[in-house]
């Protein structure tokens, strides 16, 4: 049984109008909501043998408040073509990772980390966690699933969504 974890970008900022997408930093509130979510995986005992991670300034700041909770450090790929990714896309790369790595993370940008997420949700997904997930994937939302065979064999629809949750939920 392998686990995958997606998880959406904290709140990122606007603030400056100049900067490109792909520089944007955190907001205030993304600096407070990341390490929540990264005690919340410590607490759960989701801990990620891989993370693969946007390029992106707000998904590596995400990524290094999250990380920084966790017991141990996680081997992490910062992988091009997460950013602008398609579900399509994001599901590629996690085809890739190795059969030793049973919990992989992935950490990226809506839409196509939305959208992996509801395609990936298999007939056998728990009922509440697939609502929440329909209702919104909001930043620094996480996706938690089941996957019962090897990476390179995971599609659409064979994996079981087991939970979703936002940092709204953490208090």
């Amino acid at each position: 049984m392998n686990q995958l974890l997606l998880l959406r970008h904290a709140k990122s900022s606007w603030d400056d109008p100049a900067l490109a997408d792909f520089d944007r930093p955190l907001a205030p509130r993304g600096l407070k909501a990341a390490p929540r979510m990264g005690r919340e995986l410590a607490k759960r005992g989701w801990l990620p043998n891989l993370a693969l991670v946007s390029p992106a300034l707000r998904t590596r700041e995400t990524w290094r408040l999250v990380s920084a909770e966790l017991p141990a450090r996680v081997p992490v790929k910062f992988a091009e073509g997460l950013f602008g990714a398609t579900a399509g896309d994001i599901l590629a790369e996690v085809q890739q990772a190795t059969a030793s790595a049973g919990c992989v993370l992935v950490l990226g940008h809506n839409p196509g980390l939305e959208d992996l997420a509801r395609r990936l949700a298999g007939p056998r997904s728990d009922a509440r966690a697939r609502r929440k997930l329909e209702e919104k994937f909001s930043t620094g939302a996480l996706a938690r699933f089941v996957v019962d065979d090897d990476w390179a064999y995971l599609a659409f629809g064979t994996a079981r969504l087991t939970h979703c949750i936002r940092p709204k939920d953490l208090g």
